[in-house]
């Protein structure tokens, strides 16, 4: 299993080569992984440009927290966004419209 970096990284990569998947998407998503593998990574979708990195370079428009283990399953599909936010696994802060949007784009980067 890759860890979290290595999920970013993947994510980053993507974005850079086809940032039409993220197209119509204008936010800073923030992602707060606790845990074993641990980290804070920030995914900034914008029309002029869209990348993944670890830290937080930019004010977020909503940010996510929870465990690393369960991002990883999250992003793999074992976890559906909206399952983990009703069983407590999922915490989102700020604008929820946009986190709803969160599962569809990550998956497209990590098919």
């Amino acid at each position: 299993m890759p860890t979290t970096k290595e999920i970013f990284e993947k994510i980053n990569d993507s974005l850079s080569s086809d940032p039409a998947k993220a197209a119509g998407i204008n936010a800073v998503y923030q992602f707060n992984l606790t845990g074993e593998d641990e980290g804070v990574y920030q995914v900034v979708l914008r029309p002029d440009g869209a990348y993944a990195v670890e830290g937080q370079p930019e004010s977020s428009n909503c940010t996510l927290e929870m465990a690393a283990s369960d991002f990883k399953d999250m992003v793999e599909g074992k976890l559906n966004g909206t399952a983990a936010f009703m069983s407590g696994k999922l915490k989102v802060n700020g604008d929820m419209g946009l986190a709803l949007r969160l599962q569809t784009v990550l998956q497209s980067y990590t098919a």
